[in-house]
């Protein structure tokens, strides 16, 4: 976990601070708000604001502490996919995932947002059910439909499960449970915004059709295609189509775990959501659990030897010379994703400028308004339909986001404006020219970003 976090410590990207500024506006007393006064649910993860915005007044810095809790969710990631497999009779398969799991590039990445912690929450659920302990398994459900609603795919499989199973007592202290952790946040989310769905859902469907956007299925082969350019990944895809292979003859429970993922991208498919590259980190764990399938399949499980080299020793030795390399690789994999904070840099010092130079109630409009606004903290308005709902419904297939731009301008009429040179033509020609002086220049070179960031008083 240490490692995790050091190696990801000042890495960010833009979603999750729209969560870290709700959570500070909580422990503020503002509440579950992200500009104070509109009662609009911009953010997916309920529970999650809540833990950093208890946390937040022992440890201020919100996003390294996010950083940490997902490193801490990375280890009990791979911790309940160990005892998992342990459960379901293929140790070998936990120790690869022990190894592999909190090292894979795309899950160390979502570091500081939600992620780590939803699939820790369901892995967990997983292990506790394989073992029938069905309280701890719904209690692990229902944090984990707090976390993120989509969550809500675990539990409904599950149930479908035990239910084909031999006729069993059925567990109603864990249903209800379930349903009591489930229904307060859905029962209170409907009484304070009006709806228990957050705004981000129908802005990312909206995004999705956009031509210039690439839909959830779609974009997978385009999130996974970086990792075709090293080696080990291919050993790691080999291992896993035998995984494949051995979970279809002779190990089959894992194929609960297998139908989560399915399902997974098929809701998010149908939803017609855009791609952001966290969406795909839900997949990991049943990659992960095929490929510690595949070397246990080579080596022999549970006793049944094939050769000699299933004795503890041997096997051991075996197992780490097959993962050793896709090891190695997904640390540096690692390494260069979290090279790129570019961004990170320039959104944060545009934000404490704004922070320290604008008028207290100034309201600001941008396109990513995550970074920008939780260091800003000053109202913003965005120009992705992420807070403002009417914002995203002017968002359609042959519309570019210059467009939604000049919507939120001359409906919101921000007092500032924040904009990536000439990356608005249209906003600037139609509305910057007429109403905006430019008052900074925040220069590309100098944060090695590919544009400069200006700031205009629209006032």
């Amino acid at each position: 976990m240490l490692a995790l976090s050091w190696v990801a410590d000042g890495w960010g990207y833009d979603d999750p601070f729209i969560t870290y500024r709700y959570a500070e506006n909580l422990s503020h007393g503002l509440g579950f708000v992200y500009n104070p006064g509109e009662r609009v649910l911009s953010t997916t993860t309920p529970l999650f604001t809540l833990v950093l915005a208890i946390f937040v007044r022992v440890f201020p810095d919100l996003p390294r502490l996010a950083v940490w809790l997902g490193a801490a969710s990375l280890v009990a990631g791979s911790l309940f996919l160990w005892d998992l497999a342990r459960s379901w009779e293929a140790p070998l398969a936990g120790w690869v995932s022990l190894l592999l799991y909190p090292s894979f590039p795309l899950l160390v990445t979502t570091l500081g947002s939600e992620m780590p912690l939803y699939i820790a929450w369901i892995l967990g659920s997983f292990a506790c059910y394989a073992r029938q302990r069905y309280f701890s398994a719904a209690m692990l459900n229902g944090l984990a439909v707090l976390t993120r609603p989509d969550g809500m795919i675990v539990p409904l499989l599950l149930a479908v499960h035990f239910l084909s199973q031999k006729k069993r007592p059925i567990p109603w202290a864990a249903i209800f449970a379930f349903l009591i952790v489930v229904l307060s946040w859905f029962v209170f989310a409907w009484l304070y915004f009006g709806s228990p769905l957050p705004v981000t859902l129908m802005a990312k469907q909206q995004q999705g059709t956009m031509e210039i956007s690439q839909r959830f299925a779609q974009g997978l082969l385009t999130t996974f295609r970086p990792y075709s350019s090293r080696w080990t990944y291919w050993v790691e895809a080999g291992l896993a189509l035998v995984g494949l292979g051995f979970a279809g003859w002779r190990a089959r429970r894992w194929l609960l775990l297998l139908a989560w993922a399915l399902i997974y991208f098929v809701a998010y498919t149908v939803l017609g959501v855009s791609r952001y590259f966290w969406y795909y980190a839900p997949l990991v764990p049943a990659l992960i659990a095929l490929t510690g399938l595949g070397v246990a399949a080579l080596v022999g499980i549970g006793g049944r030897a094939i050769s000699r080299l299933s004795q503890p020793v041997p096997a051991t030795l075996l197992a780490i010379l097959l993962i050793l390399p896709s090891f190695v690789g997904q640390a540096l994999g690692v390494q260069r994703s979290l090279s790129q904070t570019a961004r990170l840099e320039i959104y944060r010092a545009v934000g404490k400028w704004l922070d320290a130079n604008l008028p207290a109630q100034a309201n600001v409009g941008t396109l990513e308004v995550g970074i920008i606004g939780y260091y800003a903290h000053r109202p913003m308005v965005d120009f992705a339909g992420l807070l403002q709902p009417d914002t995203a419904q002017q968002i359609n297939p042959h519309s570019v986001y210059d467009d939604i731009a000049v919507y939120a301008a001359f409906n919101h009429q921000p007092d500032y404006l924040v904009l990536q040179e000439g990356l608005f033509p249209k906003l600037e020609a139609l509305y910057v020219a007429q109403h905006c002086q430019l008052v900074r220049t925040f220069g590309a070179e100098e944060y090695g970003y590919p544009h400069n960031l200006k700031v205009y008083s629209c006032r």
